[in-house]
């Protein structure tokens, strides 16, 4: 039986963890008492005896967490923003080509982004293929729900007498500095990071995120792009949908609760839309984390999750 230990397991990251795998009979959680769970000797032991210990951590909280693991054979996945682009580190996304083979072998393990996830699984594929070049000038919008911005956030929009202008969407990284950019372009192999909107909305949580592409990023048809989505992800966490959304809509939480991902190509040859949409703390974030758990472990790679 394998020793599992989440460190940050009081977060909505660490806690979706910790619920995905309470019915595993294959896994045993360390689980620190409250009154230990920040002690420094006490998180040292639990990150040093498990098999696999995910970090849930702010960033410098991450990296101080790595710094306390000394035994070769404990594997980290680490869920922060803080190794994504870090040499000697497999960034977590099993469904780009060679990446699940490089994951079940790896020791350090960065998980992507929330953002970056919907990204990636839009734009790699096309750059792969030479369809899209790396000099390419993309821009992107990304609707979420409030629980990516974890529990204070979360609080914030629960909280009955909240202030009015949670009511609407918020937009946010205002300055173009967002976290998830450089794994954005680095994973993609761009040459500059996409402009990037991030909108906030109130509902719990779901993501969908947009590239929108014209006839001069390339001339290919909406069925002709779903084809080479198709061919690069024929099965597994990433699904290629032919649907075009609901009744002339896309709803942001339609994969709420579930562990894979929907892309969409929709449009026209002159103006394009990709989109992928997910749950933020599915394939996100836990779902994500658990996966590559799974394929480090050599568990069945979507044990334990909603797909």
């Amino acid at each position: 039986m394998y020793k599992v230990f989440i460190d940050g397991s009081a977060g909505t990251t660490g806690l979706r963890i910790r619920e995905r795998l309470s019915a595993r009979t294959d896994l045993e959680l360390i689980v620190l008492p409250e009154e230990t769970r920040k002690d420094v000797s006490a998180r040292r032991d639990a990150l040093n005896s498990a098999d696999v210990s995910f970090l849930c951590l702010p960033d410098a909280a991450a990296v101080e967490a790595v710094s306390l693991i000394t035994s070769p054979d404990t594997v980290v996945i680490d869920t922060s923003t803080a190794h994504r682009v870090s040499p000697g580190w497999t960034y977590g996304f099993p469904e780009l080509k060679g990446q699940k083979e490089k994951i079940a072998a790896s020791k350090r393990i960065a998980n992507p982004g929330c953002h970056a996830t919907g990204f990636i699984s839009l734009v790699a594929p096309l750059t792969a293929a030479g369809i899209l070049k790396k000099d390419a000038r993309l821009s992107c919008f990304s609707l979420t729900g409030y629980s990516g911005g974890g529990k204070k956030m979360i609080a914030e929009y629960e909280d009955e007498g909240r202030d009015p202008l949670l009511d609407a969407p918020r937009q946010y990284g205002l300055t173009q500095s967002h976290k998830h950019l450089p794994e954005m372009a680095a994973v993609c192999g761009l040459d500059h990071a996409p402009v990037f909107c991030p909108i906030v909305a109130p509902y719990y949580a779901g993501m969908e995120v947009t590239v929108p592409l014209t006839d001069a990023d390339t001339p290919l048809e909406p069925q002709e792009l779903l084809e080479v989505f198709s061919a690069y992800y024929p099965s597994g966490a990433v699904r290629v949908s032919c649907g075009s959304g609901e009744n002339g809509f896309l709803s942001a939480s339609a994969m709420e609760s579930r562990d894979d991902l929907e892309i969409l190509v929709l449009g026209n040859r002159e103006r394009k839309l990709l989109v992928s949409r997910f749950d933020n703390l599915g394939k996100g974030a836990s779902g994500a984390a658990i996966q590559n758990m799974n394929l480090v472990l050599g568990a069945g790679e979507f044990a334990g999750l909603v797909i």
